[in-house]
């Protein structure tokens, strides 16, 4: 059984209108025939609303009892034995009182749309379950009935009921949504004008949010690649610390202000070392952003600002969104720190916003582990430790004698900090610099490089140990830690790669783009050969470095097997990253091996398709045009006939009957061998402009006078075609809309322009086809409903949809209001470029 179909009336407040304009559109369909009911609506004492429940039969409802009360709940049990066309259900997120079948009226709706039952219904957009917490703090108050989400994102129809904040506030004053005793309370409380203010752009915002979401399935399946309107990208730079997310709520709040806006989180580490940034944390990150709808981008950069501004520019981003800096005011001596650095070199094209967060001034609270070798700054904080530190402090023992022992400690201390701040090579300096000057200034003799006591000896050789000790012991720290953050972003690489393999989501392009951002190069590819002797194909590239033809050719190529080999440009790769490069390029070879089976998949279905096909020719063939040929052959035997002395009148009728059965033969004829044309692919359009009045009235020549009408105004602007195939295709809409159509209802053949299209569109009063047939009725050799064998092949519409997406146009079904079919056949105005077409359009034509 067909699911019925909702529509629903959204509101920002009661009183809005959204009861009026249900029980408005329950008499429309009343007036056409339909079979509509009240299931259950109230209409709150309002009179305008309750004149409307007139003239509506209304389903009686079911009474229960709950704490010594009587309340009146809808009869689900009586609107499914009832069985009408369609149902209205007022209130959709009303909680129905215990005792009943179900908790909430929306799941009485799901029932009543599983009975194949159509339901019209209301709801105010502050009872959506996602909106609870914005609603609460805009009214104060929690609203306890509520409807999931998906729930109205499922229905069919969303119709917005609008209405300002003052002309609700006067209904309300008139006393035409609440009793008179309630209206003060009222309009002070919930209906203040900055509460119906914010309610009203929540549903304005809500509706756009779903229109969008159509436009863009609209765009998809018309295959239009023209931009109608702007689209914001958002970029959220990450650190891997705590206030990410944060800033990714606030990218997604900026994206959702702006029409199909993105997010687009990245995280920069650098290239000789991810930085040790919580595992945990960017995993949370991940996820937040993905349960957004944005995506999570790693990318390898040893200067984060100029990689930041380089992803986004990469993607075309709009906006970046950064957080204000964690470093304390101290540490703006080593520089300005990446957001003044991305704001100050951003450009005019790229917004860039600075966005607070509770981890400001806090310091950075991430240790930094950059390799073997420690950080650029301590490094050089460490020279400077190493080198200049013995000689102020030699300079500052001069003043004051403390004794060997506590000079040698306090040279020991400089040499430690040297050691923890730069690592071995500046702890060796001052350790050899600190000795020198011990021996020099305080070991006898004084101011000569010779050591007088034995014992002074020994305690600079102890001196010079336990510095070097210290200095091993920060850099092996060093290195263990650089080897830790390397393994552990390794085993996130290979488990991402391993749930690749398993669910087969990533593209060959995508996986090569993701190689590229991880290794920080200009480009990617994937090249292949057949054999030894031959050459080298590129199966996928992206990026824009050169290009690169074999695999000498590149900075770092990494084969797969003896006939495959992924090549990058832009630097060299140390060797330690090409063991995860190698898991990269095997995942390359699974991907394509994948693509290839599924292309060969495709290839086997068009095979199938076409032997489907010419089966069904053979039975036309054996059947329908048979059917024809037998009537001429009958025809002409009887009048051939010397037994029978045929009148003037049974002469003209046999006559007649040879003549329609060559025409129905010429035409079904001629339909197979324009869909053996798009079979084929040997459809060839010859484009040029012409007006549309020169073609359509050629096109209604094949049917009876007065059957249709011509509506095309002089004033259309010419259409890129080629009339040939513009005929035969209106011809085959404009017949087949005639056939279908009841006596004294003449088919309406109408153009009207829209932007760079022109529209056709043949509207006929017939009986209609269902949503889920409208295109099965396109398909070769398919006939909608009972039609009889002797209506033709099923082919007219079919050969007109190959022969309008041959001329760069589309073909689609639409309901006629009212009742029928609209066949609405768009064309390309001319002066516009035709919309480009993949390499499988053939393949999808012919299908």
């Amino acid at each position: 059984m067909a699911r019925g179909k909702l529509r629903i009336h959204l509101g920002a407040a009661p009183g809005v209108g959204k009861t009026y304009a249900m029980l408005a559109e329950a008499h429309r369909r009343v007036e056409r025939g339909t079979d509509c009911v009240v299931a259950f609506v109230e209409h709150h004492g309002r009179p305008r609303t309750e004149v409307l429940l007139h003239g509506l039969e209304q389903v009686p409802r079911r009474e229960l009892e709950y704490r010594g009360g009587v309340f009146p709940e809808m009869d689900l049990d009586a609107v499914l034995a009832r069985r009408p066309q369609v149902a209205l259900v007022d209130e959709l997120a009303h909680t129905n009182v215990p005792g009943s079948r179900n908790a909430k009226r929306w799941q009485d709706v799901e029932e009543l749309l599983a009975a194949g039952i159509d339901v019209i219904s209301t709801v105010n957009i502050q009872h959506l379950e996602s909106l609870g917490d914005v609603v609460e703090s805009i009214t104060g108050v929690r609203q306890q009935e509520t409807v999931p989400d998906e729930v109205v994102r499922r229905a069919d129809q969303v119709e917005l009921v609008d209405m300002t904040p003052q002309a609700l506030r006067r209904r309300m004053a008139h006393g035409n949504i609440y009793r008179p005793d309630k209206v003060d309370a009222a309009l002070s409380n919930h209906f203040r004008p900055g509460n119906l203010t914010a309610l009203r752009e929540l549903a304005l915002l809500w509706v756009a949010d779903r229109a969008d979401a159509y436009l863009t399935r609209y765009r998809s399946e018309h295959r239009v690649s023209r931009i109608w309107g702007s689209r914001e990208r958002i970029v959220v730079g990450l650190t891997g610390g705590p206030e990410g997310r944060t800033l990714i709520r606030r990218g997604a709040r900026l994206a959702e202000k702006g029409a199909g806006g993105e997010v687009l989180a990245v995280y920069i580490a650098r290239s000789d070392g991810l930085t040790s940034a919580s595992p945990k944390e960017l995993a949370l990150q991940r996820t937040l952003v993905e349960d957004l709808g944005g995506t999570f981008h790693h990318v390898i950069g040893d200067d984060i600002p100029a990689a930041l501004l380089a992803f986004a520019r990469g993607v075309n981003a709009t906006q970046l969104v950064l957080g204000s800096s964690r470093r304390k005011t101290w540490q703006y001596v080593f520089g300005p720190g990446v957001g003044a650095t991305v704001a100050r070199e951003s450009g005019p094209d790229l917004d860039v916003h600075i966005v607070t967060h509770d981890e400001v001034a806090r310091g950075r609270g991430l240790p930094v582990a950059r390799g073997a070798r420690l950080g650029r700054s301590r490094r050089v904080w460490g020279w400077i430790t190493g080198v200049a530190g013995p000689p102020l402090l030699a300079a500052l023992l001069s003043a004051v004698d403390l004794g060997l022992a506590n000079d040698m400690l306090l040279f020991l201390a400089l040499t430690v900090a040297a050691a923890l701040l730069g690592g071995l090579l500046p702890a060796l300096a001052s350790a050899a610099v600190g000795s020198l000057l011990l021996n020099y200034f305080y070991t006898p003799p004084l101011h000569r490089l010779a050591i007088a006591d034995p014992k002074n000896i020994v305690a600079l050789v102890i001196f010079v140990a336990v510095g070097v000790a210290v200095a091993s012991v920060v850099d092996l720290a060093a290195r263990r830690t650089h080897q830790a953050a390397r393994l552990r972003a390794e085993s996130e690489i290979l488990s991402f790669l391993a749930g690749n393999v398993l669910r087969g989501e990533t593209g060959l392009e995508d996986l090569l783009e993701r190689v590229r951002e991880t290794f920080g190069m200009e480009s990617a590819a994937l090249l292949e050969r057949a054999s030894d002797v031959e050459p080298w194909t590129c199966a996928g590239r992206v990026g824009r470095g050169r290009p690169v033809d074999r695999p000498d050719q590149a900075d770092v190529d990494m084969p797969v097997g003896d006939r495959m080999a992924l090549a990058l440009t832009g630097r060299v790769l140390p060797a330690e990253d090409r063991r995860v490069l190698a898991a990269f390029a095997a995942q390359a070879a699974v991907v394509l091996d994948r693509r290839r089976l599924r292309e060969e998949a495709d290839r086997a279905r068009t095979l199938a398709e076409g032997n489907r096909i010419r089966t069904a020719l053979l039975a036309a063939v054996s059947h329908d045009l048979r059917t024809p040929l037998a009537g001429i052959k009958a025809a002409v035997t009887s009048l051939r006939s010397e037994d029978v002395e045929w009148s003037e009148e049974d002469r003209a009728e046999l006559l007649a009957g040879i003549e329609e059965g060559a025409d129905r033969l010429d035409h079904l004829v001629g339909n197979l061998l324009d869909m053996s044309r798009l079979q084929t692919g040997t459809v060839t359009p010859l484009i040029r402009e012409i007006d549309l009045d020169e073609v359509a009235p050629m096109a209604l020549g094949g049917v009876p006078e007065g059957s249709a009408r011509l509506d095309v105004p002089e004033t259309l602007p010419m259409v890129a075609v080629d009339p040939g195939l513009l005929e035969r295709a209106m011809a085959n809409l404009v017949e087949n809309a005639v056939k279908y159509s009841p006596p004294g209802a003449p088919v309406l053949v109408a153009g009207s322009a829209l932007a760079d299209r022109v529209e056709v569109r043949i509207v006929d009063r017939g009986p209609g086809v269902p949503d889920e047939a409208k295109e099965r009725i396109f398909e070769p050799f398919q006939r909608h409903g009972d039609a009889p064998r002797g209506a033709g092949v099923g082919l007219g519409l079919a050969v007109a949809r190959g022969f309008a997406e041959a001329m760069g146009g589309t073909l689609d079904a639409e309901d006629t209001p009212g009742g029928g079919l609209t066949m609405v056949l768009t064309l390309r105005a001319a002066g516009t470029r035709p919309e480009p077409h993949s390499a499988a359009e053939p393949e999808r034509q012919a299908s």
